[in-house]
């Protein structure tokens, strides 16, 4: 296994960022909002209606996938806290270091990941 300082800086640094990314996407829909709210026209009228909404709803997907993200992070640090980092939450396997590397916020080895046990 991977040194778990290494893990764990890895996992900070992913954490500082996606928080980052929350704000900028937050601060985003909100200045959407507004604009819309500013503004008398009918989106289903407007040619750039459509492509608003659309905008809207890509930050709004991309914010929930961040938050996900963070989840997993703050959950990864966790099990890294209580002892537990680097095992599969399946079969109680160690995870590989390779995919720990790849993905720090693995919870399962490979061969559970890949059948969906």
């Amino acid at each position: 296994m991977p040194p778990i300082t290494e893990i764990r800086r890895l996992l900070i640094a992913d954490r500082e960022r996606t928080a980052d990314l929350i704000s900028s996407l937050s601060g985003n829909i909100a200045s959407m909002v507004e604009a819309s709210q500013l503004t008398t026209s009918d989106d289903e009228h407007d040619p750039e209606g459509s492509t608003i909404a659309f905008e809207r709803t890509q930050a709004s997907t991309l914010l929930a996938a961040a938050r996900n993200h963070l989840v997993d992070v703050d959950a990864a640090l966790a099990r890294i806290a209580a002892g537990s980092y680097g095992y599969c939450e399946r079969c109680g396997q160690a995870v590989a270091p390779d995919r720990l590397l790849a993905r720090p916020t693995a919870r399962t080895c490979i061969a559970c990941a890949t059948a969906g046990r």
